[in-house]
Order: structure tokens, then C-alpha cells, then sequence
């Protein structure tokens, strides 16, 4: 060809614009969505001020007899069906229990102004969401009362309300620890007796005179163990009681006075005093909250770390499952087997497993781990279960909720394992064979090692699409609230029988189940970018190892 031929052809092939356009698109819809998910998801813990709304007198969006409405403004838009111009906000009212509601739109036509009062305030509580009012006076214990004008009115609040937050983590400790302890005995006591009298053949009056002194030796100890529960109990309800000994009188825009116990609330501020370094301390306090607090409210508020937790070990546990099996799989299919219509027939079953929906594996789940697996090892290792009618690992949980993802993400690894042997030189391998190795020396020491960053990507993969899987999981052992995590201080300390919580089916559950779909879109913003964010930091853990092993064995061209 000629060079003025060559002179004239574009510069560019037009198949190389149009994927390149293509990963600009791709990128750009990435970062949107991930965009979106930020932004609504960080803002959730960012501190927003209150307004002060005076409506028009002829405003029919009033809230009791009064023109004044109290609220933070969460979303603004053009009123639907309405002409274009005509804008209304969204105001976050709070007090659910008083208005029977949290969120309120009003017309922008309505709204005769708007300003800030520094003294009003906004208070977390345990139930019925957030509390937005003016503060009127402490009453404390002995008799003493505090007026919110008062100069000490902060401090003791603000001590009181740390005294009640101690408290209440006191009582949780000792319910969910010493308490579920206790509980988890006399469980299994039961079960004990329960199998003894469902196994004999005779009537419970007329046992064995050597499984009757074994009922009377197990009702003893259950009745030590009701004696220490009864000590606990009272400690636990008189930390309760001592919750409701000082309260807070406040006042609400529609002028009602109430008053309840600080015990009920979990903090207090004044949002319209907060400067920036306020605001900053507020936003990772409220942060760290939702990290390492339990869910409450339908799952609506307080934090996420059962399901943080919970996602962590089945992510960790299907990881452990899923790698030997799928590297001994690619290993005999690339390193051993024939060539022939059995691998073949193998390798395209493999490829078709990757398409089948998700939820057929959680089918399969149910039927071989649960129904199948479970049920037999309960019949051989857990007999008092079984004469009891009560499952041990014959129901869902977290062994098998991974086993499945384990399975659903095999074809993965298969493949992406197959890859990495292949790319690994054949004169390596001969030169092995050639000092005198053996096969499977070569392959243990040689070719395992050099392709182990293979290896490695295919489970990022595998890790990347079993987190985030939420449809088999709802079958095979994920709930909605599973405050016990499966792994814990009590023995045998992993608890692979246990129903866990997991982020994905929250944000499920809280975006499409919760009763109050308003106070519910926050927290599902947030959910998403802490899912995201795990995975995230999960895979790039994972990338550090493979870039290291790479490094190491450069022999692999992989």
C-alpha cells in the first residue's frame, strides 16, 4: 500500500470510537448512580436545621389550630398535575406519636415565611421516630426541676441523658449476654426432656426408673438456672424503672404539652445553634451510631451492625467454601482430563450454571442443604432435636445461606482458575518436569503459585456477586432482625445454626416492607452506600493480596 494511500484512512478505526464511547457511557452511568447513592446516603447523618414556618391563614395544611408548623426541609419539588412554576416542600415534622405522621408537603403558595428559632430542639428517641419541639423544664428524681431558661438547663440535660445512654447499654449487655446465656441452658434442657419423654415408649409417669432420675437431675438444674435468671431479671428491670426517674416537659408547636421519661430518647441537640465543626462532630458521631448500633423501629432507625456483621461472615464463609472446590475443579479440568465429550459436557454445564437465576440456587438450597443435609445431621449428631421437633441445622442459617452463594458462584472461579493455569508457560512446566518433578509437584509448586493472581480475581469476582445477592438468601436463612450474631462470646462461640441478618434483604425490607415508606428512604440510601462500601473495601483487600502474589511469581503472564 502506498504511503499517500495510508495518509488519507482516518486516524482512528470507527469500532475503536464506538467502544470507546461505550466505556465513557458505562463510566458515566457508574458514577451517577454511585453519585446518587452518596450524596443522599452521607447526607442522611448530616445535622439539618429547623424551620419555623408561618402558613397563610387560609391555608388548609395547618397542623392543629395553629398557623405554625416546625419542620427540617428533605425534599422540594414542582406539585404534581399542577402548572409549571408551582413548587412544594417536604417537611420532616417529626413527633409521629402527636401527629400521626412524620413527613408533610405544603404548598409553596402557603407558606407565609420562614425562620429559625435557636432555642428549638430535636431529639432522638427509641420509638416513634424523632421529637421536634421546645424545651420547657428538666424534672429530675428528688423532686428538683430545671427551666429550660435556665443557664445549668444544658449541662444537666445533657448529663442526665449520658447517665440514661450508660444505662440502657448496661441492661442490653446483660439481657443479650448473661441473660441469653441463661436462656440458651434452659433451652436445651428442654429439648433434653422433651426427647426423653417422646423417645420412651412408656407414659411420662411411668419412666425408666434411669431416665426419671435423669428428668429429676435436669429439673434441678434448671431450677438453678430460673434462680440466676430471676437474680438478672430483677437487675435488668430495675435499670429499666431507673430509666423513667427523670423526664423532660416540652412543649410542641401546636402548643401540647408532654412530658416523658430521658430514658426514652437517645440524644438531644439544637440543630440551629451547630457551626460547621458542630455539624462535622454530629455527622460521625451519627455515622459511627449507625455502624455499631442494632436497628430500630421496624428497621427504619438506629444502626445496621447485625447485618454488617452478618454480611462480613457469609461473604467470608462462601469464600472459604467456594475456592477449594472450584480450583480443584479447574485444576482437573485443565491439568488431568481428557479432552472428550464428558469435559465438554462438563465445561458447558459450567457455563450454563453461571446464567441460571439466583433464586433457583436458593430453591436448591432449601431442598439439599437444609431439608437433605441438615436433616440427616441432625438425625446422627442432634437426636434430642430431632425427638423434639425442633431443627438444629435441619432449618435455615448461616452455613448454608454461604453454601449456596458458594455454589452459585462456582462456575466463576471454575473458569476464571481455568484461565490462569492456561496462562501459565508451558517451558515452566516442562523445564519442572525436567529437573524431575512429578505432575503434581509441577502443579502444586509451579503452577498453582504462578497463576495464584488468576486465582485470586476469580474470587473478587465470586466475592463481588455472592455480597450482594439478596434472593437465595431469603430462602436459605436471612431475616429481618437477628440482633444474635453467629458469633459471639458464648459457646461453642460460632454459631453456624444461627439466622442472620444481611444488608442486602435490608434494604429490600426497609425500601419495599416498612409501614412508613417516607421515614424509610433515608436509611435505604444509607444501607446502599455501607453495602457498596463493604464490598468495596472486601475487594480491594482481596486486589492488595493478588497485586502482591503478582508481583512474586512473574513468571505468569496472567
Amino acid at each position: 500500500m502506498k504511503i499517500e494511500e495510508l495518509k488519507q484512512r482516518p486516524a482512528g478505526e470507527p469500532m475503536v470510537w464506538l467502544t470507546g464511547m461505550g466505556l465513557a457511557l458505562g463510566t458515566v452511568m457508574v458514577v451517577f448512580l454511585l453519585s446518587v447513592i452518596i450524596a443522599n446516603g452521607i447526607t442522611v447523618f448530616w445535622p439539618k436545621q429547623v424551620h419555623l414556618i408561618q402558613l397563610k391563614e387560609d391555608s388548609s395544611f395547618k397542623i392543629g389550630q395553629t398557623n405554625m408548623i416546625a419542620g427540617a426541609v428533605s425534599m422540594d419539588r414542582e406539585i404534581p398535575g399542577q402548572e409549571e412554576g408551582k413548587r412544594e416542600y417536604q417537611f420532616f415534622v417529626g413527633n409521629k406519636d402527636s401527629y400521626g405522621f412524620m413527613y408533610k408537603f405544603i404548598p409553596q403558595n402557603d407558606i407565609e415565611s420562614m425562620t429559625f428559632a435557636k432555642e428549638i430542639m430535636v431529639a432522638e428517641r427509641l420509638e416513634y421516630g424523632n421529637a421536634i419541639f421546645f424545651p420547657v423544664q428538666l424534672n429530675l428524681g428528688t423532686n428538683q426541676v430545671v427551666k429550660a431558661d435556665e443557664k445549668n438547663f444544658i449541662s444537666e440535660l445533657h448529663r442526665v441523658l449520658n447517665e440514661c445512654n450508660n444505662r440502657r447499654d448496661q441492661y442490653t449487655n446483660l439481657e443479650k449476654k448473661d441473660i441469653g446465656r441463661i436462656n440458651n441452658a434452659i433451652r436445651k434442657i428442654d429439648i433434653r426432656e422433651k426427647a426423653i419423654v417422646s423417645s420412651n415408649t412408656r407414659s411420662e409417669i411411668d419412666l425408666d426408673p434411669l431416665l426419671t432420675e435423669e428428668l429429676e437431675s435436669l429439673d434441678r438444674e434448671k431450677n438453678d438456672w430460673i434462680k440466676e435468671y430471676e437474680v438478672l431479671a430483677t437487675q435488668a428491670e430495675n435499670l429499666r424503672m431507673a430509666q423513667k426517674t427523670n423526664t423532660l416537659t416540652y412543649r410542641l408547636i401546636t402548643g401540647e404539652l408532654k412530658t416523658q421519661a430521658i430514658g426514652d430518647f437517645v440524644h438531644i441537640y439544637k440543630p440551629n445553634e451547630f457551626e460547621f465543626w458542630d455539624k462535622t462532630g454530629f455527622f460521625f458521631s451519627q455515622f459511627w451510631g449507625f455502624l455499631t448500633e442494632n436497628p430500630r423501629e421496624a428497621n427504619t432507625e438506629g444502626g445496621v451492625f447485625p447485618a454488617i456483621f452478618g454480611t462480613f461472615v457469609m461473604t467470608l464463609l462462601m469464600s472459604i467454601a467456594v475456592m477449594p472446590f472450584g480450583v480443584l475443579a479447574a485444576i482437573y479440568l485443565r491439568e488431568y482430563a481428557k479432552d472428550g465429550i464428558f469435559v465438554r459436557g462438563v465445561r458447558i454445564a459450567v457455563n450454563n450454571l453461571a446464567g441460571v437465576p439466583s433464586i433457583v440456587f436458593g430453591a436448591f438450597g432449601v431442598g439439599f442443604f437444609i431439608y437433605f443435609a441438615g436433616g440427616t445431621i441432625d438425625r446422627l449428631f442432634f437426636p434430642d432435636y430431632v425427638a423434639s421437633k425442633v431443627p438444629f441445622f435441619g432449618t435455615g442459617g448461616i452455613l448454608w445461606a454461604s453454601l449456596t452463594l458458594a455454589l452459585m458462584t462456582v462456575p466463576v472461579v471454575v473458569v476464571a482458575t481455568e484461565e490462569a493455569l492456561a496462562s501459565v508457560p508451558r517451558a515452566v512446566r516442562e523445564g519442572s518436569l525436567a529437573c524431575g518433578a512429578s505432575k503434581w509437584q509441577t502443579i502444586q509448586r509451579i503452577v498453582i503459585p504462578a497463576s495464584a493472581p488468576g486465582l485470586l480475581t476469580g474470587l473478587i469476582l465470586a466475592m463481588a456477586r455472592g455480597a450482594g445477592e439478596v434472593a437465595p438468601l431469603m430462602l436459605v436463612g436471612v431475616v429481618k432482625l437477628a440482633p444474635e450474631l453467629p458469633i459471639d462470646m458464648v459457646p461453642p462461640f460460632i454459631h453456624l445454626d444461627y439466622k442472620f441478618m444481611h444488608l442486602g434483604f435490608h434494604i429490600y425490607d426497609v425500601g419495599f416492607q416498612s409501614p412508613d415508606s417516607e421515614a424509610a428512604k433515608p436509611m435505604v440510601f444509607a444501607t446502599t452506600f455501607l453495602l457498596i462500601l463493604l464490598v468495596v473495601i472486601m475487594n480491594l483487600a482481596a486486589i492488595l493480596i493478588r497485586n502482591h502474589v503478582k508481583k512474586k511469581y512473574s513468571t505468569s503472564a496472567f
